[in-house]
Order: structure tokens, then C-alpha cells, then sequence
């Protein structure tokens, strides 16, 4: 038996605890994950933003591919199942904070890390994550006992209906959507040399690791030197035309994206970093891209630090990137922070890993 992570959002804890609890469903890019765990393994469920430990789900059967409606009456989106069933499922006010002191200090993830950074939220960044042993039986005997005679954590509801993303109608079904806070009275801060310095830093990385995986570079041209001041490629890496097919709009657009791998004449990955405050710019380049191109097979990725996670999902929920022709910009766009780009750049034999490597380390709205 093997302990894996199942992450809930608000909303989607909302919508598992009115299904039958009988099967437990994740998207589509959870394919190669769902294949390592099989009937015995346990689940251990975890609501972000609220941040507290909730289940336990027990696996009863290998993992399958339906789409047929459980979770929403329409567009299901979770449609890599497995059957399961409910050992434990607290109500959130039963749910149990990971900050605790007893849970902090245990988990192998967070004790000696401190409560205030986000740099212990690595093993939390996607479902289907395999928990260590002694976590797993830590976190099993843990919530067990909250769901005899446990603690009472009040749950402000104002604030967690803010977190439940809303659902609009598509003429192919239904999608969630944030509607997000209005910040005009936060006055965006000027951007100083050392913004400009840290993402060209981080366009740097981006371009080395996509160079080390064997694919060519584009950078805009009006970034490129400070990107070259920190990475020197080899020859021939960094294209100086697109090799695209496309018209001048769509060319224009692609150009302006902050780094681009690819294959061929392919684009495989598209990188935006946001590095201040605003993170609408990429969002709307890679908007525009799919408004454009709607055929186009490309995956797309937000890079920030950690502390934009939350507001780059907001955007990307917007209803305005939800109602896409293509489908919604979350379903082909996912966040990957500064901590876990560092991370990537770090592996050992990157040279001789698929590019799919970035799926461990991005993450999508839950």
C-alpha cells in the first residue's frame, strides 16, 4: 500500500462531497500519474487555500477514462477516475489546519520550514503526488481521530464563498470562473532594474533548460540581450526568425511571448514570466494566441514567484479566458513558481528527460 496526494480545491470539495463519494476524478494530464497507483493505495486529501487536511479515500480499482457527468452536471472535466471509497471526509470546520504545530513539525515537507514563506508548499503543487510512508500513516492516524472526537476550526464563510470559483455557461457545457477582487485602488509599483535583472534571470534558466532538453530558443528581441547576459548558448540555439507559418497578427504575437521551445517548425512550450505585481500581460498574449490559433496544440505556462500563485489562477479563471472558442486558457495554461523552476534546473541528466518532466512541476487551478 502507498499513500498519494488528492488536492481540492473549495470548489471541487464542494462538489465531491454532493456526488455518491464513490470515485474520485482528476484531468486529463494526470494520465502518467494515475498509472502508478493501483487498489489498496490511499488518498489523502488536501484543500488548498484553506490549507487543512480533509480525507481519506481508499482506491478500489485501477484508474479509467470516463466523461460522463459526476462531479457537474455539465463539462465534467475530471474525467481520469478511479473508484474509491470514503474512509474519512471531515467538514472543512473539522478539517485540520497544516499549521498546526503537530503536523508542521512532523510532515518531512514542513518541520524545520518557516509557517510565514512558501518555499515547504513543493509537495502540495499537484494530485496524485506520492506521499512518503511515514507521512501517509502520520496523516491516516491524524485525520482518523479528528473525525472520532476532534477539534473544532472555524471557517470564516464569507471568505471560503470567495474561494468557490463560480460556474457560466458555454454552448459545449459548463466552466468555472473567478471573478476577481477590484484592485484599482492598489496603485501598481514602478518596475525597477532589479524586476528587469530577476526576469531576465529567470528567461535565462527558462532558455537554458529548454536548450540542455534539445529544443531551440526564441527570446523577443527586445529581451534578448539581458537574457544573454546571464546564458550563453551554444551556437545555432537562439533562433533569429520564427519558422512559422502563420499571418503578420498571429507572428507578432508569438514574437512578444517571453520564451518559446521548439521542435521543427513546432512550438512544444510557451513561457510568460511575470515577475511584478501585474500578471494580466502574458495571461492576454496567451489569450490572444488562443483567440487566434485556436488549433493550436501548444502548453502554456505562467512563471512567477510563489506569492503571484494565487492571483495568476484568479486571471486565468477570468470569465473572459474562460469563454475562449478553444475552451477555457486553465485547461491549456498552468503556473510554474520561481522555487520549482530553480528546482527543475537542478535535476540531474536533464538532457536525457522529456520535456512532460515539466507536468512535475507545474500546476493547474484544483
Amino acid at each position: 500500500m502507498a499513500y498519494f496526494l488528492d488536492l481540492f480545491s473549495p470548489e471541487t470539495y464542494e462538489a465531491f462531497g454532493r456526488s455518491r463519494r464513490d470515485v474520485s476524478g482528476f484531468r486529463k494530464r494526470q494520465f502518467n500519474a494515475a498509472g502508478k497507483i493501483h487498489p489498496g493505495d490511499k488518498l489523502i486529501c488536501y484543500m488548498t487555500k484553506l490549507s487543512r487536511w480533509m480525507g481519506i479515500l481508499a482506491v478500489e480499482s485501477e484508474y479509467f477514462v470516463d466523461a460522463s457527468p459526476i462531479f457537474y452536471p455539465e463539462s465534467d472535466p475530471f474525467v481520469v477516475r478511479f473508484k474509491v471509497s470514503s474512509v474519512v471526509w471531515l467538514d472543512k470546520e473539522r478539517a485540520i489546519p497544516i499549521h498546526e504545530d503537530e503536523i508542521w513539525n512532523t510532515l518531512s515537507f514542513t518541520k524545520g520550514h518557516d509557517k510565514t514563506t512558501s518555499t515547504w508548499t513543493g509537495k502540495l503543487r499537484s494530485s496524485l503526488v506520492r506521499l512518503d510512508d511515514a507521512d501517509g500513516q502520520f496523516l491516516e492516524r491524524l485525520i482518523q481521530t479528528q473525525a472520532g472526537d476532534g477539534r473544532f476550526y472555524p471557517v470564516d464563510e464569507e471568505t471560503y464563498q470567495k474561494y468557490v470559483t463560480q460556474r457560466v455557461r458555454r454552448p459545449d457545457g459548463t466552466v468555472s470562473v473567478t471573478v476577481p477582487q477590484d484592485e484599482k485602488e492598489r496603485p501598481e509599483p514602478q518596475t525597477t532594474p532589479a524586476d528587469v535583472r530577476e526576469s531576465a534571470r529567470i528567461q535565462a534558466m527558462l532558455a537554458r533548460i529548454g536548450e540542455t532538453m534539445g529544443f531551440k530558443i526564441w527570446l523577443p528581441r527586445n529581451d534578448r540581450n539581458a537574457a544573454l547576459h546571464a546564458w550563453t548558448p551554444k551556437p545555432g540555439t537562439v533562433l533569429d526568425a520564427l519558422p512559422l507559418s502563420y499571418d503578420d497578427t498571429t507572428l507578432k504575437t508569438i514574437e512578444q511571448i517571453d520564451v518559446l521551445w521548439l521542435k521543427g517548425r513546432s512550438i512544444v512550450r510557451a513561457f510568460e514570466v511575470e515577475h511584478t505585481t501585474s500578471v494580466y500581460s502574458g495571461i492576454l498574449r496567451m489569450a490572444d494566441l488562443l483567440a487566434l490559433q485556436p488549433n493550436m496544440d501548444i502548453n502554456l505556462h505562467i512563471v512567477a514567484p510563489e506569492s503571484r500563485r494565487e492571483k495568476v489562477f484568479q486571471e486565468i479563471q477570468r470569465p473572459v479566458f474562460s469563454l475562449l472558442d478553444k475552451g477555457p486558457l486553465s485547461e491549456y495554461c498552468t503556473f510554474i513558481s520561481y522555487d520549482s523552476l530553480e528546482e527543475l534546473a537542478k535535476v540531474d541528466h536533464l538532457s536525457y528527460l522529456s520535456d512532460s518532466v515539466l507536468e512535475e512541476y507545474s500546476e493547474e487551478p484544483t
